[in-house]
């Protein structure tokens, strides 16, 4: 199997994953990939917007559950999370609207969202619209990068794209390890 049909099968599913741990990045990628025919412009918007989507609904219910968490104090006492707080109070829907826009508070809006009394099928439906949009932005403009950056994807081997991808597979397990890590951290101080 060559690289170009690995990425064709797992295209998508590689875009939901990324979107669910990063984003931004993901998303580009994917602009790039439709640019390069390895995926259609759909499927890849569909893929962002469903891992970008659900992740934030994990994080909404981390945040509504475990309240009292160490994890979710930690979120809500850092500077993102005091942020996160007061533009929330001030205009909750469009916060919950807006939140994939803003860089940096994704994760930290959503948990403490989750800590409110904020409906969960507004947050549901307010999340679905704004991943949609954001997914269809990104690929857009990835796609629109991809033009200028053509010339240097055809002159890529099959052994750069495959190191390309083990690199991005190494710094995935490296940012959720450490995660993990000062997850435990916070845990075994309270």
């Amino acid at each position: 199997m060559t690289l170009e049909q690995l990425v064709e099968s797992y295209g998508s599913v590689g875009l939901f994953v990324g979107s669910s741990l990063e984003g931004e990045a993901s998303a580009m990628l994917g602009g790039i990939m439709v640019h390069q025919h390895l995926i259609r412009f759909w499927p890849a918007i569909i893929a962002l917007a469903l891992g970008s989507f659900l992740a934030d609904q994990v994080f909404f219910l981390l945040g509504h559950g475990g309240r009292n968490s160490a994890i979710v104090r930690s979120v809500q006492s850092s500077a993102a999370g005091g942020r996160v707080v007061t533009t929330f109070n001030a205009h909750p829907d469009v916060f919950a609207f807006s939140l994939r826009f803003l860089y940096g508070l994704r994760m930290a809006g959503a948990v403490t969202i989750g800590t409110t009394d904020y409906p969960w099928p507004r947050f549901i439906l307010l999340n679905a619209i704004s991943a949609l949009l954001w997914s269809a932005a990104w690929v857009t403009l990835g796609y629109m990068f991809g033009q200028a950056l053509a010339p240097l994807f055809s002159g890529l081997s099959h052994f750069v794209w495959a190191g390309v991808v083990v690199a991005l597979c190494i710094a995935v397990v490296a940012v959720m390890a450490s995660r993990r890590r000062r997850a435990q951290r916070l845990t075994t101080r309270d």
